[in-house]
């Protein structure tokens, strides 16, 4: 699965960090409280003295603190704005290590004049008719309390909205980026400061979004009163900037010219623009008729593509012009449109079959291969933020529309399977790799469109011969739960600070990211618009009122602000400990050791709840939501995060309903359908840190015994025995391994139904070498290593957790080629490395970078044209850009490792054995079954000697070399990295093939 970049747990600011993109909001606040804090330091402490605080639900300073400014003859103050807070938590320190923490409770405050002097609190002035060392009196008169009205000119930068960032003179700073400010009229905005006594507060500006304006270094000084700043020149005693507006009653025109086409199951709207007094805000388009009732969505453009809709049904459209101030035009003269035929959903289909070790896989993220459709292209709430809008490239873009199209690509390149990543309907902010899934029985619609569903993908794969292994999900749903199971309702408020994120409740709507907010809505400002942009309804998961039978303690109370100034509440975001979710469904706690058994019972993520799979609903809801995709036809699944559920509960619950339900709908064909989990042990050793319940291996394997009938006392009873018996207590196979020359027919009996992804190899093929030896070292403890799925790099990692894409250099990804493709195991390669695609790109950074800078970076510009395959690894004919992939060294590589796999069985399904042979990466692989008898030796990279091995007449299918053998010696000669000799023996029904393709820039 795709790792999350960042910590684990969210504290209340970094919630709101993660929550907030763009400008803060404009909001009318309350005057700040203030603390004056008078401390009485140790007699050593004779330097400087700082104050380390927070107020009361908020964040703490950096460390050491602030420091304290002298008061009168042995004490230090500092006056602190607390916000909104009530009080504040204390501590002290010399400014060299030395703490004055209460005895480790911290000192509280309230607000007003507070003492601290030999760990006792006070509220009394200890300098009162005393001057400061550095006060200055102040002048007869003035009041013991100011404010500053500040306004500040937007428009001078830009900007659309601000904060102002400030310290009243001889106080503390605002955090940064300060406290917002308030609309005012075109280009102004306002804030009123509330000074205590000081006679001038220092500030600076900033949009909210990273640009500021500090009077070039030196911050603008501003007086109590009215000030204005604006182009750097701050104007004392100033006249308030916006005077009250005349109210806008008027509405705007009636738009005119309304049309609607119909293109299939869309329709495309278009009208004139309205006229206004003032300005047309934007426009409201509504639609009635079909079985979607009466919609309505908001636009500031005059057209708008409307769609998936009903077939064959005629549909009436209106459209309304608002303005600033609300007022809203009469309704257009109508215009419709009846939809075309859809097209009839395709049938279910049905695997192909046979032994998944004779294909190799081609794993793509679906979102990001090939765009076949842009009308179901999404951006989300993060197309902003994380730099994909400036790319135009959304993170919903590829689809499989794209897949269907590039089908041929795919078969060009000699692959026989695809593995595609999680088709079900997500949600998150940012969930375009599929792993947040929160309706399991539904397809993601940003994934479909009218002609090319999942079935449609499935079936064309199918008729191509190319197998579906669709990744799937059992340890965790979404954030959000998952839907028919369980959704939490998280506290919620839509106040000034918070209504941009929160969707008005509307009765029967529900979660559809097809359907985004376009952030032109005439009730919240522009700044809360950009914040609101993108995100789709969630009306259906937020509560001001707690829902019956809340179980979260603290609802809705306050529990500090975040860095833009939002209040921050209890409840308000689902996490494992917040008892939003049900113990019985999901699990409560986080991961503390990943070697622990809390590793299969807590929570990966913030945004993964993770299910509790001992739990007998939970169980049945995905053992149903899964056999809906193996009735599709899919031909296996890949099961991420495989490592973190019990392997006695997919002994007992999950692999055997897979088995079952895959025989009792296809047969025979069925029981082809290959399972193979993520089993994530990112360590060099046979055994994961010596935790056999955390090592790949340990999946492959049936129970060894009897267990509880409860399955969560089963799954810790036997991670206490698997645990207890340790490495030296594993079963081992010779599975994977010739006897001599002689293959022999495996023993399955004690086989669990998971195979696995190779960690090991994946983990050490930095270096082909490397990879190659450790594959041979744990082979003997999986029950059958020929059936392990091998990568150099995915989704993920590279090798040795490289945050990176693979950058060994095109003649290493050659020789780690020619390894898989002719060791033990099912050779697999990510998306794009045929052309060493955003090689030394990060993997993923979530939303903190575009896209098109990472790893996962959008692939179809290098697909672009057409292309035909004759076979397997064969192209006909190929136009445009992808005839320019297409002719790529490692293409023509693959293309060529394809066509020799396909034609020599040993290659595929062969056991091995490295007996009499010299050579670093050299073996002899045989197949045995019914007429079909395999053997080949195979060196990769170097030249090697076999000794011991049959006679008879051998011939390499890489050069077409003939050498015949008669006293059980062949040697080998090859040079190159990544070059290969294959020598195959001629058996009576089992002619070796001859020379396989054409001489490439490989092999040779």
């Amino acid at each position: 699965m795709p790792r999350r970049t960042g910590r684990r747990r969210m504290t209340g600011a970094a919630l709101a960090a993660g929550l907030i993109v763009g400008l803060a909001p404009f909001s009318t606040a309350a005057a700040a409280n203030t603390v004056t804090v008078y401390y009485r330091p140790p007699t050593a402490w004779t330097g400087t003295v700082n104050i380390h605080y927070a107020p009361d639900g908020g964040a703490w300073t950096a460390v050491p603190g602030v420091a304290m400014e002298a008061a009168c003859t042995g004490w230090r103050k500092r006056t602190i704005d607390a916000g909104s807070a009530t009080g504040l938590q204390v501590v002290f320190n010399n400014n060299a290590g030395t703490w004055d923490n209460n005895n480790g409770a911290n000192y509280r405050t309230g607000t007003g004049t507070v003492t601290v002097s030999g760990g006792v609190v006070g509220t009394s002035d200890p300098c009162a008719g005393t001057p400061s060392p550095t006060a200055t009196p102040a002048p007869t008169g003035t009041p013991s309390t100011r404010t500053a009205e500040v306004w500040y000119h937007l428009a001078t930068r830009g900007w659309t909205g601000g904060n102002i960032h400030y310290q009243p003179a001889g106080g503390a700073w605002t955090a940064v980026p300060g406290v917002p400010m308030e609309a005012g009229c075109t280009g102004w905005a306002r804030r009123v400061v509330d000074l205590g006594s000081a006679a001038t507060l220092k500030a600076a500006f900033n949009n909210g979004a990273g640009a500021w304006d500090n009077n070039n270094g030196a911050d603008y000084t501003i007086g109590a009163g009215v000030s204005t700043v604006k182009a750097g020149v701050v104007t004392a005693g100033a006249s308030a900037p916006c005077a009250p507006q005349t109210p806008d009653t008027t509405a705007p025109s009636t738009p005119t010219g309304l049309g609607a086409t119909a293109n299939g199951l869309r329709v495309a709207v278009s009208w004139a623009a309205a006229t206004d007094d003032r300005a047309v805000t934007g426009y409201r388009l509504t639609r009635t008729g079909g079985p979607e009732g009466t919609v309505t969505v908001t636009t500031t453009g005059t057209s708008h593509v409307d769609g998936t809709l009903t077939a064959n049904t005629r549909y009436e459209y209106t459209v309304r012009a608002y303005d600033a101030a609300g007022n809203t035009s009469a309704a257009s003269a109508p215009a419709a449109a009846t939809t075309g035929d859809t097209p009839p959903p395709a049938a279910a289909g049905t695997p192909l079959g046979g032994d998944p070790r004779e294909d190799t896989i081609y794993f793509v993220m679906t979102a990001r291969f090939a765009d076949g459709d842009s009308t179901n292209n999404r951006g989300g709430s993060q197309h902003v933020k994380s730099g994909n809008a400036a790319n135009d490239d959304p993170m919903f873009r590829g689809d499989f529309k794209g897949l269907i199209d590039k089908l041929d690509y795919i078969k060009g390149l000699g692959f026989s399977a695809l593995w595609i990543t999680p088709v079900v309907l997500n949600r998150s902010d940012y969930d375009f790799h599929g792993y947040h899934g929160w309706d399991f029985y539904r397809v993601d619609p940003r994934l479909e469109s009218p002609g090319a569903s999942y079935q449609d993908l499935i079936n064309a794969a199918h008729g191509k011969g190319i197998k579906i292994f669709q990744d799937v999900v059992y340890n965790h749903s979404s954030r959000w739960g998952a839907k028919g199971l369980f959704t939490p309702t998280v506290y919620g408020v839509r106040d000034e600070q918070w209504k941009w994120m929160y969707s008005k409740p509307e009765a029967g709507r529900e979660y559809d990211p097809m359907v985004e907010h376009p952030g032109t809505d005439p009730e919240l400002t522009p700044a809360q618009n950009a914040l609101a942009k993108g995100r789709p309804y969630n009306g259906d998961v937020w509560s001001t009122a707690a829902p019956a039978g809340n179980q979260c303690p603290r609802w809705g109370t306050p529990n500090g602000t975040s860095p833009e100034g939002f209040k921050l509440y209890e409840c308000q975001w689902p996490t494992p400990t917040s008892k939003l979710f049900p113990a019985d469904l999901y699990h409560q706690c986080w991961i503390g050791n990943w070697e622990g058994e809390d590793a299969r019972s807590c929570w990966l993520h913030e945004d993964l709840a993770d299910f509790n799979t001992e739990n007998p609903t939970v169980q049945q809801y995905l053992i149903d939501a899964y056999n809906r995709y193996i009735d599709m036809g899919v031909d296996g699944f890949r099961i991420d995060t495989a490592v973190h559920i019990p392997r006695v509960t997919w002994n007992r619950r999950f692999l055997p309903a897979i088995q079952q339900h895959a025989l009792a709908k296809h047969g025979e064909k069925g029981k082809d359908f290959y399972v193979f989990g993520e089993v994530a042990a990112f360590v060099n050793d046979k055994w994961n840190r010596g935790s056999v319940n955390h090592s790949a291996q340990f999946f492959t394997w049936k129970e060894r015994k009897e267990y509880s009938p409860d399955d969560v006392k089963a799954a810790i009873e036997q991670y206490d025995y698997e645990q207890l018996a340790g490495p030296a207590g594993q079963p081992t196979s010779d599975n994977a391994f010739l006897r001599g020359n002689t293959y022999h027919a495996p023993d399955h009996s004690k086989f669990s139904g998971m195979n696995v992804i190779d960690m090991r190899m994946h983990m050490n093929f930095g270096d082909a070498h490397n990879a190659y030896g450790n594959g041979k070292d744990s082979d003997d403890s999986y029950n059958d290593a020929t059936y392990n799925v091998v990568y150099v790099d995915s989704h993920d990692y590279g090798p040795n957790k490289s945050n990176t894409r693979y950058t060994g250099g095109t003649d290493a990804w050659a020789e780690n080629m020619s390894l898989m493709w002719t060791f033990r195991g099912i050779p697999t390669l990510y998306y794009g490395s045929e052309i060493e695609f955003q090689k030394g790109a990060k993997i993923d950074c979530g939303p903190t970078c575009p896209l098109a800078t990472t790893g996962r970076a959008y692939y179809g510009d290098h697909l672009q044209g057409t292309v035909t395959a004759t076979d397997f690894g064969k192209v006909g004919s190929a136009t445009g850009a992808v005839a320019t992939t297409l002719s790529k060294p490692l293409v023509k590589h693959v293309q060529r490792l394809n066509q020799i796999r396909r034609a020599v069985p040993a290659l595929q399904k062969g056991q091995y054995s490295t007996e009499g042979i010299s050579g670093s990466m050299a073996y002899k692989r045989r197949f045995t079954s019914g007429a079909v008898d395999s053997f080949a030796l195979v060196t990769v990279s170097g030249s090697a000697t076999f000794t011991g091995v049959p006679n008879g007449r051998y011939v390499d299918a890489v050069t077409g070399d003939v050498q015949t053998v008669g006293n059980g010696t062949l040697t080998a000669t090859v040079s190159g990295q990544g070059n290969l000799r294959v020598y195959v023996l001629d058996l009576p029904g089992d002619p070796a093939p001859g020379k396989i393709g054409e001489t490439g820039p490989y092999l040779r």
